[in-house]
């Protein structure tokens, strides 16, 4: 059996991805300091405690369990919060995956899965983004994540390390038989605040801006169920095992959605009214991104299955599972 490291693995993505690499016959090792991921999360593998900026421990794991790749999860993701520490961001996304890139190199490890974002494209003047739109990040978050990208481009052609860098749109939803799903504390992230809204012992639902330059002033987004995301993952690693490589694919289902068409759909699957009210725009936020992901079909044979009602009726099945 194969063994891969999975950085960030008691996190919201990184655990759905744990569980598809068990059920293709993959052990996945999880190190995570739980920082922001969840122990109950962890069900699939060997865990390691730790932070990537320890490069011992690293070293360390990367020996013991003989890995042959590692999924890179592990930092910190909120857009507001790089606007206010960006400190926070540039330690634990650059810094943080220098010390993951310096392990690997002196271990011979040599394969990469990174979980980028379509924040490194900041706010194109496009409909929808393919690999080729020019990234001008607009946030520290987004900015991180594109030196990454070029950090590992240079890895590669110095080092030889092969890397996939999968340009995530909007990840949502839960495992659909309901044994994971999204828990944040507290959740920065629209599914989840919009779902709780419908409690009234929950505050309503803050839209952040409508006035910007879409059809109901409502920002858009591509929102792409986990599973999704977590069975590219799968393909990308199988794809570099394979193959020499430096490559960077947009992970989305090239749909976008408004905020208020989330608001209507949820209500109408609930069947209970709204509960929201208009704040202000957060700084750093784009008004309309949406995915071209035909790159990932040809590169990695990956195709999204799940539309935005399996996303929203799984997440409100999670979430009926009671807070976590």
């Amino acid at each position: 059996m194969r063994s891969v490291l999975v950085t960030g693995g008691a996190g919201y993505i990184g655990s759905h991805v744990s569980m598809a690499l068990r059920d293709q016959g993959i052990l996945p090792i999880c190190l995570d300091d739980f920082s922001t991921g969840n122990e109950w999360a962890v069900k699939w593998g060997p865990f390691v405690k730790g932070s990537i900026a320890d490069i011992d421990l690293l070293r360390h794991t990367l020996r013991k369990y003989e890995i042959d790749a590692v999924l890179h999860f592990a930092g910190s993701a909120y857009v507001g919060e790089s606007v206010s520490d960006p400190s926070k961001y540039y330690k634990n996304n650059v810094a943080g995956g220098l010390s993951l890139l310096e392990a690997m190199r002196h271990e011979r490890v040599d394969n990469l899965i990174f979980s980028s974002s379509c924040a490194t494209y900041g706010n194109p003047n496009f409909d929808v983004i393919d690999e080729k739109t020019v990234q001008s990040p607009i946030n520290p978050y987004g900015r991180t994540k594109l030196i990454f990208e070029e950090i590992l481009k240079d890895y590669f052609s110095a080092y030889g390390m092969d890397s996939i860098s999968l340009r995530y749109f909007n990840a949502a939803g839960a495992d659909r038989s309901g044994e994971i799903g999204e828990c944040h504390l507290p959740c920065p992230h629209l599914i989840p605040n919009l779902i709780k809204s419908f409690n009234p012992k929950n505050p309503p639902l803050v839209i952040n801006g409508v006035d910007f330059g879409t059809e109901d002033g409502t920002c858009i987004r591509d929102f792409i169920h986990v599973q999704d995301l977590a069975a590219a993952h799968v393909k990308a690693l199988l794809n570099i095992l394979n193959r020499p490589q430096c490559s960077q694919l947009n992970l989305g289902t090239g749909r976008g959605y408004s905020i208020l068409e989330l608001v209507k759909l949820a209500s109408e699957l609930l069947g209970l009214p709204a509960r929201y009210v208009v704040g202000e725009r957060r700084v750093g936020d784009p008004g309309m991104l949406v995915a071209d992901s035909a790159l990932a079909y040809e590169h990695i044979g990956w195709l999204p299955r799940y539309d935005i009602t399996d996303i929203l009726t799984d997440a409100i099945n999670w979430h009926a599972k009671g807070e976590r």
